[in-house]
């Protein structure tokens, strides 16, 4: 028996592509019992919008924008509190492929026991591409035909999963793991749950008949050593920030700490041989060294 699934999206002015999140969220053939949606920004637009829905849903406006991971958790949070047994995650501007992907995640978690089970991530320009790339070891996969390891009739990747775009946990699940850390604002708050997800020993994986569709995220990574490595830069100065700041953190936890003397290779290379660009990396060592001594108050 499925239980209660409710859904949790987080959204930030971005009214149009929520819209057709939510359509598709409301057309899944095992429909969603309850829906709830975090707006970081307050918005009559949205409220609006969300009370529109021919399912039930409940709008939390935010007057302070809590960032994607303060956004989720509050979201995941009210979820327990409604008597989820299945809490579906997603960021406003994506959406299912199908509206068969709830009902194959929740077929997929039965059939193999998981307590969570992501969707694959693919561009919504060119689904036959990932969204954003998935490193197994030390190789980078982007094409979803790269993930079919075991052949033609394997329907799971386990042990790796990408959280918030499509991931479904059961409730007993985030009781385990708990909700992101608010403090982490965006940016490498799904690893660090991903980090506590593999700890925590509970079995979860990606599903690889099930896709969610989201804009291409992967172009920030950059490719070094002839493609064998790659490093993250994004154009935009505040998502280096987060992205900088909380691998700083993320890279001093438990079950992380073995990527440390990967990560110097990796972004130190980057820098001075790739870029040509020591201030960069100097921005980079003091960004890290804000989040791995947790000064989340700091700029």
């Amino acid at each position: 028996m499925t239980g209660t699934v409710i859904g949790v999206v987080v959204t930030h002015r971005r009214v149009e592509e929520l819209a057709n999140s939510l359509k598709a969220l409301a057309a899944q053939s095992h429909p969603i019992d309850h829906l709830i949606v975090v707006d970081n920004d307050c918005d009559s637009r949205v409220s609006e919008l969300v009370a529109a829905q021919p399912i039930l849903t409940t709008y939390l406006g935010s007057r302070r924008n809590l960032g994607g991971a303060g956004g989720f958790a509050l979201g995941m949070l009210q979820a327990l509190a409604l008597g989820a047994d299945w809490i579906w995650l997603a960021d406003d501007d994506g959406r299912p492929a199908d509206p068969d992907v709830l009902a194959t995640l929740l077929a997929c978690a039965d059939r193999h026991g998981l307590d969570e089970v992501s969707p694959m991530v693919c561009d919504m320009s060119d689904p036959d591409r990932l969204a954003f790339p998935l490193r197994r070891g030390l190789v980078w996969r982007r094409r979803v035909g790269e993930l079919r390891t075991g052949g033609a009739g394997q329907d799971l990747l386990r042990g790796i999963a990408s959280l918030f775009n499509g991931a479904l946990f059961r409730a007993s699940a985030v009781e385990a793991v708990g909700v992101p850390d608010l403090r982490l604002f965006m940016r490498g708050d799904e690893v660090e749950l991903h980090r506590r997800l593999v700890r925590s020993g509970l079995p979860f994986g990606t599903c690889l008949d099930a896709v969610y569709l989201h804009p291409q995220g992967g172009d920030e990574f950059k490719p070094i050593l002839g493609g064998r490595m790659h490093t993250q830069y994004p154009d935009d100065a505040k998502k280096r920030f987060f992205t900088y700041r909380n691998r700083g953190y993320l890279l001093s936890q438990p079950g992380l700490r073995k990527l440390l003397p990967q990560e110097w290779l990796r972004f130190g290379w980057y820098f001075l041989v790739a870029r040509r660009d020591p201030a960069g990396l100097a921005e980079w060592i003091r960004l890290r060294r804000l989040g791995r001594q947790e000064r989340f108050g700091q700029r």
